[in-house]
């Protein structure tokens, strides 16, 4: 998949509208975002990137701020592979769990360790969406559960929800890098209970699962909610990521909607991971 890197300088700088200008995008179809001292670089596939909806989101702040903006087209590639390389370092999850690259060599001992191959910016656990959602599963029990994760990336929450005994793992997304790498991540860590598919919730059929998680981005959640709850079993648990905290009555309100209650939520950073039963 083709993507556009769009890089953005703020004059003057304000850290609050950065949160705010990643938070629009990500509404418009951006899907990673890498802070630099004056702003930001996001990234979107070719095929969803439009300069006017890009210049609207910015217009709403041209009385008060100027914005340097620069784009390029970044060719079907393991675009973010050097980025990953050269800032993902060992993390640790709620003190049980490692997450690190096969390169690391300096890292604590603990009850569960993930070996990642860095290739994607969402899917080593240093973004916030991604620990937080480790941290749900560390919290739950996963013993014999059949386990959705939609988004999948690196394939990092599929394997820690194998190695907290879920049964079966069906691992979904639509980068042909995130299908590869979640492939290559489960025989690195002698996963042998996840299937990963390309594409997105109109692969779900008739399957059913006991746990969902979904780390993608707002307006995929609410236009794919429907298609989750379908196939999550009753008592299952449902825990979706990707989105701001100011997103939450949206989210709320279209999981209710569908009859799945409210089990909690954290935050960290203003990203939200949040919990609904069935």
């Amino acid at each position: 998949m083709d993507y556009k890197k769009v890089s953005i300088e703020i004059t003057p700088f304000q850290e609050w509208l950065r949160e705010v200008l990643t938070a629009q995008l990500a509404d418009i179809g951006f899907d990673s975002f890498v802070d630099s001292e004056m702003g930001f670089d996001a990234y979107i596939p070719a095929s969803e990137y439009h300069k006017g909806e890009l210049n609207e989101v910015l217009n709403e702040f041209s009385e008060d701020f100027c914005f340097d903006v620069k784009s390029e087209l970044i060719e079907d590639q393991n675009w973010n592979e050097e980025w990953e390389k050269n800032y993902f370092k060992p993390l640790v999850i709620a003190n049980e769990c490692v997450v690190r690259a096969p390169f690391h060599t300096d890292y604590p001992k603990l009850k569960y360790e993930i070996v990642i191959e860095p290739n994607m910016a969402f899917g080593t656990g240093n973004h916030e969406t991604t620990s937080l959602v480790l941290e749900s599963i560390l919290q739950n029990d996963m013993s014999g559960k059949s386990v959705l994760d939609m988004g999948c990336g690196t394939g990092i929450l599929g394997i820690m929800a194998s190695m907290k005994g879920a049964d079966k793992i069906t691992a979904i997304d639509i980068d042909k890098w995130s299908y590869e790498g979640s492939q290559e991540n489960a025989k690195l860590n002698n996963i042998q209970n996840l299937a990963v598919k390309l594409g997105d919730a109109k692969l779900l059929n008739d399957e059913s699962y006991d746990v969902i998680f979904a780390n993608i981005q707002r307006n995929v959640l609410l236009n794919d909610l429907p298609a989750y709850n379908h196939v999550l079993n009753n008592g299952g648990i449902l825990i979706m990521s990707g989105f701001y905290k100011e997103d939450i009555p949206a989210i709320k309100t279209k999981a209710e909607s569908l009859g799945l209650k409210d089990a909690g939520f954290k935050e960290k950073n203003n990203w939200v991971a949040y919990s609904f039963k069935k």
